[in-house]
């Protein structure tokens, strides 16, 4: 890499004009006429080899950005990058993944960067523009993340459970996710997202609220409705409702502590719950964050909405109520596993 020679205030006031991007080729723009000088002064920042920058990189889209220069042709940005700029929820363990990912055509040149990790693809990947960048898009997004489910990577079937509420709410629809998998033949994880597929839903507003209903449905509650209006006499709209049994006539709250713990928030919560309760006859039912810390608390917790329903205990699986990091496959398989193990030590 050249050395950062500071050029004269002069020069370096302003870009010339052939440059018209915040990031840029610095061979192209040198056989456009740029200066070496400017090319090298420290003014501008070097996000890979061969590229420079007007700005220096302060978020995502930045960094992003000032890769986009070097991306080969048809190539888009994907996996955990993708999905943090499409602005899906992530876990912290796969938010922790600080390297760039993209991907490519399988005939496309493999990028060999620091910090970027560079997918060739064999099945197409829809593409969508996110701030001007090339995006790998939600439905496709979604499929990628099987990669990361396996021993010692960070995603498990309620990830991908999270993230499929998000895309498919978006998307109005869980089917778009459906035909991008089964377009794959034997894409990464496949077991883990078809599981996935069967619980993921339209309608969710937030990764706790998902798990909420996953912790209640899987014990053997009846399926909610998400996010449904509930309206009053003469048309009012009450509120909505995060998870609605509307034959039992029970809704369930999910009360985040980002949301609902200030004062003005507990008092929009108290008018809400006062509408549902008086003037639409509903029974409401709180979740707490200290509701879901334990597997005490989700028990409990479990027990006071299956009272709420008339479900009786004795018909739930309160075993369930935990959440699930590996798949129905995954732990058939170490059943297996161990299977094996013991028959050729003992055998």
């Amino acid at each position: 890499m050249p050395d950062r020679v500071p050029a004269p205030a002069a020069e370096s006031a302003l870009p010339p004009s052939s440059v018209t991007t915040r990031a840029f080729l610095a061979g192209p723009a040198r056989a456009a006429g740029v200066s070496q000088r400017w090319l090298d002064s420290a003014e501008l920042f070097r996000p890979v080899r061969g590229v420079r920058s007007l700005v220096v990189p302060q978020t995502l889209v930045d960094r992003v950005a000032g890769l986009m220069p070097a991306l080969p042709t048809g190539a888009a940005f994907s996996h955990v990058t993708g999905a943090l700029l499409l602005d899906l929820p992530l876990s912290y363990a796969m938010e922790e993944d600080q390297r760039l990912h993209v991907t490519g055509p399988l005939d496309t040149r493999r990028m060999r960067k620091p910090g970027v990790v560079a997918h060739r693809a064999l099945h197409a990947r829809a593409h969508t523009i996110v701030d001007g960048l090339p995006v790998v898009d939600l439905a496709d997004t979604w499929v990628d993340m099987g990669e990361l489910v396996g021993r010692g990577k960070p995603a498990g079937l309620d990830d991908l459970i999270v993230i499929g509420d998000a895309v498919a709410t978006r998307l109005n629809s869980v089917q778009p996710m459906r035909r991008a998998l089964m377009a794959r033949v034997r894409p990464r994880g496949k077991a883990t997202l078809l599981e996935a597929l069967d619980e993921i839903r339209v309608g969710s507003a937030s990764p706790r609220e998902t798990l909420a209903r996953l912790m209640l449905v899987r014990c053997g509650l009846p399926e909610p409705a998400l996010n449904q209006a509930i309206v009053g006499d003469n048309d009012v709209l009450l509120g909505v409702a995060d998870l609605h049994w509307s034959k039992e006539g029970v809704v369930g709250e999910y009360q985040g502590e980002a949301f609902h713990d200030g004062p003005q928030e507990r008092a929009s919560d108290e008018v809400r719950r006062e509408g549902f309760e008086r003037r639409a006859g509903l029974t409401v039912e709180e979740i707490w964050k200290a509701d879901m810390s334990s597997s005490r608390a989700r028990r409990s917790c479990v027990l006071r909405f299956a009272r709420a329903l008339g479900v009786p205990e004795s018909s739930l699986d309160l075993s369930q109520a935990d959440p699930r990091f590996f798949s129905s496959h995954a732990i058939d398989l170490a059943i297996q596993r161990d299977m094996q193990r013991s028959m050729r030590r003992f055998g």
